[in-house]
């Protein structure tokens, strides 16, 4: 349970910094392909948005930079985010056990030749 409150506090002050360039990478790559594809802009025209996207607009280094840390920000979410998931899921299923098993018992099939 510790374990997992110190996951959730990690992924909670991770995630503003994650949170706009993933929105930019987003943005922009959902708008160059609908622009092209049904705006008919041309390559050209849209080009400012694949420079956006590949974060072209911070330089050879920077871009590189760029690209790894949006995907080792998105990775991060992910596992963070499903991890918290998986606890909710196992904490949820820990609190049915216990009222199944009360459930049984007060029918009486628990019980040997019981609750026939």
């Amino acid at each position: 349970m510790q374990n997992l409150a110190a996951l959730r506090r990690w992924h909670a002050q991770v995630a503003p910094f994650v949170l706009a360039p993933m929105l930019l990478t987003v943005a922009t790559g959902m708008g160059y392909r609908l622009l092209r594809d049904w705006g008919g802009l041309s390559r050209d025209q849209a080009h400012l948005l694949m420079v956006l996207h590949e974060g072209e607009w911070l330089g050879t280094t920077g871009k590189t930079f760029y690209v790894a840390l949006n995907g080792l920000g998105l990775l991060w979410m992910l596992v963070t985010g499903g991890a918290m998931v998986a606890g909710k899921w196992q904490r949820a299923a820990a609190a049915r056990r216990p009222a199944e098993a009360t459930a049984t018992s007060r029918t009486g099939n628990d019980a040997p030749g019981g609750g026939g």
